[in-house]
């Protein structure tokens, strides 16, 4: 059951962090959500800046330099960032803007800042997308980037990955992509229901 956050939503934006192991499906339930409420004044979906190019496929993002994302990182321009797989993230500081105005921004994020974001950002949910390890197993594997070793690893690791609070919310993605969409897009909008 999706939590309940007070009515201070009205006033100021949640922000939403959307969480869970690589290989899950975040971006995919991400980008269908980001589509059907594309016409929804309520939401800003985050693009992440990543010192990756956009040619090495995976989500839309802004691709920034090593040097620009540590001279960024310095000058405080983002709201939450981290390293992971030898890549840089960051959650530009500009949504901020965003969430002053009363709009829920949805970031995925690495579970790493939860506690961070727990300290900075009021209101805040995390939805915390999971996946049985055969399908998860069979994810990595179509989308062709790591070797059976990489994969296992990543399996191992999920099973390892834990999110909970009173703040957390659980979506299994172990259905059809439009059904997954279907959920979070249901998450979504009960999160921006005053209480």
């Amino acid at each position: 059951m999706p939590i309940s956050l007070s009515k201070n939503i009205v006033d100021r934006g949640c922000l939403i962090l959307i969480v869970g192991p690589s290989g899950v499906g975040k971006d995919s339930l991400i980008d269908g959500a980001r589509e059907a409420l594309l016409d929804d004044p309520r939401f800003d979906f985050a693009i992440r800046d990543i010192n990756r190019p956009q040619t090495a496929g995976g989500e839309a993002h802004r691709t920034v330099t090593d040097e620009t994302f540590i001279a960024l990182e310095a000058a405080g321009g983002y709201a939450l960032s981290w390293q992971a797989h030898g890549l840089n993230y960051g959650i530009p500081k500009a949504y901020e803007e965003a969430l002053s105005r009363g709009t829920c921004v949805v970031a995925n994020v690495s579970r790493t800042v939860i506690e961070q974001a727990r300290e900075l950002y009021r209101p805040l949910a995390i939805i915390k997308i999971s996946a049985p390890e055969d399908l998860l197993r069979q994810r990595l594997m179509a989308r062709g980037r790591e070797g059976a070793a990489e994969i296992e690893g990543r399996i191992r690791r999920a099973g390892e990955f834990d999110v909970s609070g009173p703040d957390v919310v659980e979506l299994s993605n172990d259905s059809p992509l439009e059904i997954g969409i279907a959920r979070l897009v249901n998450i979504l909008r009960s999160l921006t229901r005053a209480e």
